[in-house]
């Protein structure tokens, strides 16, 4: 893996990826199904919160009965919430999605899943096409074995105007015939493509994922509220991480911001991590979206669940801080060390959110936008058994996915 951890060193680096391979071990072989009855939690379902209510757990998928065999476990004082879906992650625990082996990537996946995160779309940044297809190759078979549901490119197709964390001299104009390779490397596989739309060719290519079934997603934009009108008008349907990497909204010149938020057709990502967004920034987003239009994703690098030090991300040497990633060079933001946990308790806790609007905003909406609502997103029976166990600060007890714990259950 291509990074450097300052006083880490390779030696820390392996041994953290070590243990976060360990952690995610589960706890009972895939043998072992006896269904189970999660009894007494607040259960939040698509209809709302159901106090003292119950999840019943048969092999892979959530049950409407309990069989006669099944065991009962008391998780009164708790919420069972459904599994976490990341649309925009780059990595974690130590390990890249975008330069990192198989078991590295693997690694990061886990690391995740520690955190509720059962459904991620693994996230690259820009780099050369051969690169990028090589990427989406490797990717593309950790897609076809389940362990994640699909690969974003971001970049190289973005504006330099605003690049944030990505390397300038590799950036490139969305030609679809550029665009079409990764979509054919990625062999399906493709969920969603960050695009600078005012570039030559970007409505074209909007055109083009449409057709193909992949969400264009508006990011690291420069373009004027109008450009930003025909790119959704074209199928564009998604804002990459809101209010980040395009220009702020304007009185005279409202920008891409006013027409992301404004258009019901539009999904947008928001990082809530404390550094990316105000709170009234956040606020203003579900104002004015509302909370079926928000998803909340992480656009994690590989810091997350691991710790300070110095990485990469892509070219780019990025230091963190206290948790916080910048560039060496510039200082700019590069990604964050979220993970979805940290995500849903501050929504909760910090900015007021109902638990309600954050399971939406966490699993159903992006879910939704993934096509995979019929399987994932909410705790309804027939769907797969991906869920959360959070105690009453909302702290991660217990982590589910497909029917076999992640995380046992952590019960006082």
């Amino acid at each position: 893996m291509e990074t450097a951890h300052g006083a880490r060193g390779p030696a820390d680096s392996a041994a953290g990826a070590a243990r976060a391979r360990a952690a995610t071990t589960p706890p009972h072989p895939a043998t072992d199904r006896t269904p189970l009855v999660l009894s007494g939690a607040t259960v939040v379902l698509p209809t709302g919160a159901v106090p003292d209510g119950r999840v019943v757990v048969d092999g892979t998928r959530i049950a409407a009965h309990a069989p006669q065999d099944a065991q009962v476990v008391d998780v009164r004082g708790h919420w069972l919430v459904p599994g976490f879906v990341d649309l925009h992650n780059h990595g974690g625990g130590g390990a890249s999605f975008t330069s990192g082996t198989v078991d590295d990537v693997l690694t990061g996946i886990r690391t995740h899943r520690l955190h509720g995160t059962t459904t991620l779309v693994a996230s690259t940044v820009t780099g050369d096409m051969d690169f990028l297809t090589r990427r989406a190759g490797l990717l593309s078979e950790l897609a076809e074995q389940g362990e994640i549901a699909g690969i974003h490119f971001e970049g190289p197709f973005i504006s330099p105007c605003r690049k944030g964390a990505h390397s300038e001299e590799l950036l490139r104009d969305p030609e679809p015939a550029e665009v079409r390779k990764l979509i054919d490397a990625a062999r399906g596989h493709a969920r969603m493509v960050t695009l600078a739309t005012e570039l030559p060719g970007g409505i074209d290519s909007v055109r083009l994922l449409a057709e193909h079934g992949v969400i264009a997603a508006i990011g690291h934009t420069d373009a004027t509220y109008e450009q930003t009108r025909e790119a959704i008008d074209a199928g564009a349907t998604v804002a990459t991480h809101l209010f980040n990497a395009m220009p702020p909204i304007g009185h005279r010149s409202p920008g891409p911001i006013t027409a992301l938020l404004e258009d019901e057709r539009i999904t947008v990502e928001l990082i809530d991590d404390g550094v990316h967004l105000h709170p009234a920034a956040l606020q203003l987003a579900f104002h004015h979206a509302g909370a079926d239009r928000v998803a909340f994703i992480t656009d994690a690098m590989d810091a997350a669940g691991f710790g300070d030090g110095r990485y990469m991300l892509g070219p780019l040497e990025v230091e963190v801080a206290d948790g916080v990633a910048r560039l060496v060079e510039g200082g700019s933001i590069a990604g964050s060390t979220l993970t979805l946990d940290r995500a849903f308790k501050r929504a909760v806790t910090v900015d007021g959110l109902a638990v309600e609007d954050a399971v939406k905003a966490l699993s159903a909406n992006p879910a939704r936008l993934l096509g995979l609502d019929d399987r994932i997103g909410s705790l309804e029976p027939g769907k797969d058994a991906d869920l959360v166990l959070l105690d009453g600060n909302f702290d991660v007890r217990g982590v589910m996915r497909r029917g076999e714990w992640v995380v046992s259950p952590q019960l006082a």
